[in-house]
């Protein structure tokens, strides 16, 4: 399987993307103001004990308290001060108000919560992970020869230091002795300075910070099975070939430095689109299925459809197809979005046994090259398949976007009708406490319409209500759930504002449409306002000088100022254009329901 790592960076933000086979599976965004805070170790002040929930809150010196959970909580080996062993693990115990610990974050802020912290400390390196605060060796689950754990474990013993604990890395199959001492040693180094800062430093403060987003990828991900590692930064890849030179020299000539002034190395292979589509719910299937993804804070619900596919042979085979298809996308997009927590996955009913084994292997099958531990479940009583995958940092999403500032993350608005009725009501309240003749207001052009109504008659009730001059402007600028009052006072003074435009008045136009009942004419708009232009209809997209003829409230009459002499055939071959236009006294918009009228 080829394998590529795109590295992108600009001044406020580095973007790494991992690809398979040319197909995006995972991103990283790291930014200068929130830069990822997961292995960093901080010396805390313990500001709260909850025995209730065996857990307490320490400060960091971060916006929000980190969690520390009673597991996470267990004493420290410290070569000065010995603590004996608890008969029970109770958070009361362990903590006090006001103590001094030295933690690292394991989980980044999500939403409403904190970091989560541990003091259990873990150093990694090219090839091991020191655990100074345990007494554990393991070998890594993705070496599969048994002959080579068993070398690496005794490697393990010998070198890593007293009373220490020691991970060996994936990357280390093959290494010698002397490479993983090195790695080991360094490790060791580094954490006697952590203990060092520990001690004279006052908590909250910051001990140790993990390597930033590239070096972290060279550390943990660039390995002999990465076919090539592009960067577009000169001065990151020198850097780059700096540290390869230390770990691991044979790489060298694996990374390469993209520049080009007519594409971004996102570009090289789509990547680009790939992220945008990452941001969605739904995800299109080659064959035509799709599936879609809806996330909450604590669970992710992914149900699959064969939409426009509908197969050769039966509905079982259709079924099935999907299904598989849709299991290696599910584990893909898991991946690229990083999606924690609970996983419900609706596959589409199968009614042979074997098709829903088969579809759970493929499942379980592609997650294998997921770094985040994911597990398959199986399937629930209603037939869903049930899966969990480790949540560590946000996701894509969280990264990438923000709530709806209107809508606040609902993903819906109110209607055009809802909202029509809400500013009826809120006229009325300024109308009732006001002794001035008129109002201007401005909405969306679609509430607009709602408010005038079919020939102006909801607009005539509202001022029959009111006994006061109503002036509507539609205008795109304004959300479709607001409304803002842009004049109120003498009628006159109101209607200067409200209408742009005045009897007599020459101008020049683009003339936008034609009209929705007469094709003779054409639609013109000035600040939103609507100006309906006889004979217009030929000149669609074009720019004319037209005469105001008529102004109403809600829309203005014109005529071409260039056909002023001609004759007058066309128009009555196309039909009087008076017959279906609006009389003096209509206030509806010339364009009926679908106006942007004032």
């Amino acid at each position: 399987m080829s394998k590529e790592i795109l590295i992108n960076v600009e001044t406020e933000e580095t973007r790494v993307a991992f690809l398979e086979e040319g197909v995006l599976v995972e991103i990283y965004v790291e930014r200068a103001a929130n830069a990822r805070i997961v292995g960093n170790i901080y010396k805390g002040l313990v500001q709260n004990v909850l025995p209730g929930m065996q857990a307490a809150f320490v400060d960091i010196g971060m916006e929000k308290n980190a969690f520390l959970y009673v597991d996470d909580a267990l004493p420290q080996k410290d070569e000065e001060d010995e603590v004996p062993d608890l008969p029970r693990r109770n958070i009361k115990d362990l903590l006090r108000l006001g103590q001094e610990i030295m933690v690292q974050v394991v989980k980044d802020a999500f939403g409403t919560k904190g970091p989560r912290v541990t003091t259990h400390i873990t150093l990694p390196g090219r090839y091991t992970v020191l655990m100074p605060t345990t007494d554990f060796i393991g070998i890594s689950r993705r070496i599969g020869d048994e002959k080579e754990r068993d070398r690496l474990r005794r490697v393990a013993e010998k070198i890593r230091p007293a009373g220490n604990g020691l991970i060996v890395r994936t990357v280390a199959e093959g290494k010698t002795e002397q490479e993983l001492s090195q790695d080991v040693a360094f490790l060791y180094r580094l954490w006697g300075r952590v203990k060092s800062r520990a001690r004279v430093g006052s908590a909250p403060a910051l001990i140790h910070r993990d390597l930033g987003l590239v070096y972290r990828v060279i550390r943990d991900s660039f390995t002999n099975e990465v076919n090539n590692l592009y960067v577009d930064s000169r001065h990151e890849y020198e850097r780059i070939m700096d540290l390869l030179d230390v770990i691991s020299p044979e790489l060298k000539d694996r990374v390469q430095f993209f520049q080009s002034r007519d594409r971004g190395v996102f570009d090289l292979y789509g990547v680009e689109p790939e992220i945008e589509q990452a941001l969605k719910n739904k995800i299109w299937l080659k064959s035509g299925g799709y599936i879609v993804v809806d996330q909450t804070e604590a669970l992710t619900v992914i149900d699959v459809n064969t939409g426009k596919f509908v197969g050769t042979t039966n509905l079982a085979d259709t079924v099935f197809k999907t299904n598989l298809e849709a299991a290696r996308e599910i584990a893909r997009q898991l991946r690229l979005r990083d999606i924690g927590g609970i996983i419900i996955a609706d596959f589409i009913d199968m009614e042979v046994p074997a098709h829903r084994r088969e579809v759970l292997r493929t499942l379980e099958e592609a997650l294998k090259g997921d770094k985040n531990r994911a597990t398959v479940l199986g399937l629930t009583q209603l037939g869903l398949v049930e899966m969990t995958r480790k949540k560590v940092r946000q996701g894509l999403a969280a990264v990438l976007q923000k709530p709806c500032p209107y809508c606040q993350g609902t993903g819906r608005v109110l209607t055009e009708e809802t909202i029509s009725a809400r500013v009826r009501r809120q006229i009325k309240d300024i109308l009732r406490h006001s002794r001035e003749e008129a109002v201007l207001i401005e909405v969306h052009p679609l509430v607009a319409a709602q408010l005038i109504g079919s020939s102006g008659t909801n607009l005539r009730e509202l001022e029959r209500e009111t006994g006061k001059a109503i002036f509507i402007k539609g205008s795109t600028q304004v959300h479709v759930e607001s409304m803002n009052l842009k004049a109120i006072g003498p009628r006159a003074d109101v209607e200067a504002q409200a209408l742009p435009v005045r009897q007599g008045e020459v101008l020049e136009l683009k003339i936008e449409e034609g009209h929705a009942i007469n094709p003779w004419n054409g639609i013109a708009r000035l600040e939103g306002y609507v100006i309906d232009v006889d004979g217009g209809g030929r000149f669609v997209g074009e720019k004319v000088k037209v005469e105001i003829t008529r102004v109403f409230k809600t829309y203005a009459r014109a005529r071409l100022v260039e056909a002023a002499s001609r004759e007058t055939g066309e128009k009555e071959a196309a039909g009087d254009s008076n017959i279906t236009s609006l009389d003096v006294e209509s206030e509806e918009t010339p364009e009926g329901k679908r106006g942007e009228g004032r």
